[in-house]
């Protein structure tokens, strides 16, 4: 399956997302993503530096990220696990070994749907070794 089948298919076409995108693990290549869902660089690097901050709690938890241009309030921040709220709607990602999934979700969805739609297909990726 090509990148785009996945958020196609497994994460916008499951209903719980209306925008995805797949990033190399780096956060320096665009896999594939939504129309106009766009991570800016410097957005997906702080997103890269919270996976690598090993503080107790992570920075990211008191200052928050940027995705696609909005600012989210973290709710969880985890090795794995970045999920931000932002009003009803929000983003989920999930780093698996060799790729970045980020998902959002509108406010009609719940976020706990939205949230095992990408960690499922980060569960499947990684058992393929990605």
């Amino acid at each position: 399956m090509s990148w785009q089948a996945y958020i196609d298919k497994s994460l916008v076409g499951t209903g719980h997302l209306d925008k995805a995108a797949i990033f190399n693990v780096e956060g320096t290549s665009v896999w594939a993503a939504s129309p106009d869902f766009t991570v800016a660089p410097e957005e997906l690097k702080e997103v890269v530096n919270s996976y690598a901050d090993k503080g107790k709690p992570k920075m990211v938890e008191s200052s928050g990220f940027r995705v696609a241009g909005h600012r989210y309030v973290t709710i969880k921040a985890e090795d794995r696990s970045l999920y931000g709220r932002k009003g009803k709607e929000g983003v989920v990602i999930v780093k698996t070994q060799q790729a970045i999934l980020v998902g959002h979700y509108p406010e009609a969805v719940q976020p706990g749907s939205a949230a095992n739609t990408v960690e499922q297909l980060g569960d499947y990726l990684m058992n393929l070794g990605y």
